[in-house]
């Protein structure tokens, strides 16, 4: 089992955030307060667990309860593993593409004051975009599927929206009769996807702002008049919206694989932190613009930023109250999606999903079903035992002797 890092983003709000909360004083949503007081307490005596016994090697240990917040580094493994079991059954037996849809910088920054309404955008829009072409006959002419994910960072911690979709290569005829297969290695041109998501983007965008749906702070507040905002859109109507698209997965198992590193990241991992002195908070970064084939440079370097600037841009990815940043389109929406799976898999000429056993034999008996252990002992791998649970800041006594 891996030990603890050796620095967490919970030690730098630990040191810096009681000082730097009370410098930004009003200026932090209770959203963001609501973060930083989750991954503090995170996996401490603060929100209670269990003292445990090895059955196996009989060592004792505590065992902190998480905060379960979704913008904590230390609680997405567990919460991934489970959303990726409950999608395997999703997975068809063709070739899978890998595209993201990136807003332009003046767009993201208004995106900031405007997170709900136009990230919600940036789902809808991307999704349209995708089905509308490939229902295209020049193009696919089927009904495909979609699950798409929204990251908002770069890898500097800057504010960089954009969605990473993962969509099968093909789809179901209009009549519903046969499976339309992509060209090999080939999905949806990548132009003709950019210079519609970019039109219906700004379409949208316009339509917001004239049912008065967008805010404007700071140095956007003059784009509340209309005729500002149509100037300030004019460029955004010729400058290139970057859309990209990967080459086919090898397989399902690699967009498991694929999927379970973006589905519940957040902005920075505690592995790439790298240390917190005198100088601020240092980390690892990728820097794509890097040249990849120059000599002498690297993609992967170091920053080092002030502990507050490392905060201010690690709170700047929190998503609003209830907003989803997973979302399924086309065939895989919520309320078709087992129908559309059948009638693909019928189509593929594959078996269908598998149940249990006792949902098809009635008179079945019912077995015993191996639960892997709540708790593993880090030593010997055995199942441990709760000897006390003690709840939040309680104090926890001496488990008892053997």
């Amino acid at each position: 089992m891996k030990g603890r890092p050796a620095l967490e983003v919970a030690d730098i709000f630990r040191e810096h955030g009681p000082a730097w909360r009370e410098a930004q004083r009003g200026h932090l949503s209770l959203a963001q307060l609501k973060v930083m007081s989750a991954i503090t307490q995170c996996r401490t005596a603060a929100l209670g667990g269990h003292v445990l016994r090895c059955e196996g090697c009989g060592t004792d240990q505590v065992s902190y309860n998480s905060c379960r917040n979704r913008h904590c580094p230390k609680c997405q493994s567990t919460a991934a593993q489970r959303w990726l079991d409950a999608r395997q059954a999703d997975l068809l037996p063709v070739e899978y593409y890998h595209v993201v849809f990136t807003l332009p910088a003046p767009i993201a920054d208004l995106a900031y004051q405007n997170k709900a309404a136009i990230y919600g955008l940036l789902f809808d829009v991307a999704a349209e975009v995708l089905q509308t072409i490939a229902a295209d006959r020049k193009h696919l002419g089927a009904r495909i599927a979609a699950t798409l994910v929204l990251h908002t960072w770069g890898s500097a911690l800057t504010h960089h929206p954009h969605v990473h979709g993962i969509v099968p290569g093909g789809g179901i005829a209009p009549d519903g009769k046969s499976w339309v297969a992509c060209r090999p290695g080939f999905f949806l041109p990548v132009r003709v996807l950019s210079r519609l998501f970019r039109r219906r983007f700004l379409e949208e965008l316009q339509r917001l702002h004239g049912a008065n749906q967008l805010k404007f702070f700071g140095e956007h507040a003059k784009l509340a008049d209309a005729g500002a905002f149509r100037t300030w859109l004019a460029p955004l109507r010729q400058c290139e919206w970057v859309v990209y698209a990967k080459r086919p997965f090898a397989g399902p198992k690699a967009v498991l694989a694929y999927l379970s590193r973006y589905t519940h990241r957040v902005a920075i991992s505690n592995s790439r932190l790298l240390a917190m002195d005198e100088r601020g908070v240092s980390f690892r970064w990728k820097d794509y613009r890097a040249n990849k084939g120059g000599r002498g440079k690297t993609r992967y370097k170091s920053m080092t930023l002030s502990p507050q600037e490392f905060m201010r841009r690690f709170l700047l990815h929190v998503l609003p109250g209830g907003f989803h940043r997973i979302r399924h389109y086309g065939l895989l929406a919520n309320g078709s999606r087992k129908a559309n799976l059948e009638l693909a898999r019928e189509l593929l000429h594959v078996a269908p999903a598998p149940v249990l056993a006792a949902a098809v034999n009635e008179q079945a008996v019912a077995l015993p079903i191996a639960v892997p252990p709540t708790f593993v002992c880090r030593h010997c791998g055995q199942a441990m035992v709760i000897l006390q649970t003690f709840m939040r800041g309680a104090a926890i006594r001496a488990p008892p002797s053997s």
